[in-house]
């Protein structure tokens, strides 16, 4: 199934949507997506793009927002449309990401309460078996918060911090987006190239000695 879900929520780090949604759609993928009141406030903070109050202006500002060659590849739908394709378990879809996922509709959809189409799109993934990740982005995390996570992964959700790593030297702040996008992309099994992927420390050269000459391999390795 080549349909992905992404919901906004209100948590920070729409930076993450932004890159995993064109990644997606890269790899030849369709994406609907929704965004929540709380998070239509943060990606006018964060990213410049004004989507309404509830998500009315979606549509509008896919293409400044993701690029012109990715927007007609994406559905936007307000947070209240709750009649959408993605709120019915018939919609088939390759899973469902929410990214980043607050700590609200976290807690939410930890007790199948659906007040909007993101969390109504992460109950009918857990219902129907389907691939569920949560981009989780909060610190520290509560007991309340970390009590919901177990919740949710043992119902089968892949509970996917946006805490990205440094062991790949990171230059930009898109080397760091990338990181975290990788994993998602990777635990979707979706083939990209987004990111770089840990190769090992490299191994340093021969010994050389004191005055900078090489050395005679150990019989070990010779």
């Amino acid at each position: 199934m080549s349909r992905y879900f992404v919901g906004l929520t209100g948590a920070s780090g729409h930076a993450y949507a932004r890159t995993l949604i064109r990644a997606l759609v890269g790899a030849g993928c369709d994406v609907d997506v929704s965004i929540t009141a709380a998070g239509c406030k943060v990606l006018r903070h964060e990213q410049g793009f004004d989507a309404g109050v509830e998500g009315e202006k979606l549509g509008a500002v896919l293409a400044p927002w993701l690029g012109e060659e990715i927007a007609p590849r994406v559905r936007a739908f307000t947070g209240s449309a709750v009649e959408a394709p993605p709120s019915s378990g018939t919609s088939l879809t390759g899973g469902v990401i929410i990214c980043p996922c607050s700590m609200g509709t976290l807690a939410r959809a930890s007790v199948g309460f659906s007040s909007n189409l993101v969390e109504r799109a992460v109950d009918v993934a857990l219902k129907e078996r389907r691939k569920l990740i949560l981009v989780a982005r909060e610190a520290p995390y509560s007991t309340l918060h970390l009590e919901n996570m177990l919740r949710l992964s043992r119902m089968g959700a892949l509970i996917l911090p946006a805490s990205p790593g440094f062991y790949h030297k990171p230059k930009t702040l898109d080397d760091l987006v990338d990181h975290v996008v990788g994993k998602v992309l990777d635990a979707l099994g979706v083939q990209h190239s987004v990111g770089a992927r840990w190769k090992g420390i490299p191994r340093p050269e021969e010994d050389r000695g004191l005055d900078g000459a090489r050395q005679p391999p150990l019989e070990d390795d010779a």
